[in-house]
């Protein structure tokens, strides 16, 4: 697995000032160590501050995006799984862990307690589709 250089603090910063919420803080100390993490098959199990920041954007703000699918709030997403699928960390209402969103049904499935268990899963994976 490729290791990244850990993100600039300030980087972080920008990014939850622009969320409007800080930043758990595992996932926090995560991307101080490394920027990202790529899975053994080129997954992006947990994305760069910078791709976190424009993605969780996107999912919060595009018309499209929000005409289609039920509200993003209370998710922050991390990684993706290759194929369209996204995981997200629960927030506020939702129940705490890993979520894993459905780009094609709109479902949202807890996949793992914590970071941590998500991180070390979707490594120890066969494949894309580890979760389901």
């Amino acid at each position: 697995m490729p290791s990244c250089p850990p993100a600039d603090p300030a980087v972080l910063h920008r990014v939850e000032q622009s969320l409007g919420h800080p930043l758990p803080r595992d996932l926090s100390a995560l991307l101080l160590q490394t920027d990202g993490i790529e899975g053994p098959y080129g997954e992006a199990v947990v994305w760069p501050a910078e791709q976190i920041l424009e993605n969780n954007q996107t999912f919060r703000t595009d018309p499209e995006i929000r005409s289609l699918y039920r509200p993003f709030d209370s998710l922050l997403f991390i990684g993706d799984n290759g194929g369209g699928d996204q995981f997200a960390l629960g927030q506020a209402s939702v129940r705490a862990g890993v979520h894993v969103w459905d780009h094609e049904t709109d479902e949202r499935s807890l996949v793992a307690a914590d970071l941590a268990g998500y991180v070390r899963r979707a490594l120890e994976s066969g494949g894309e589709d580890w979760y389901r």
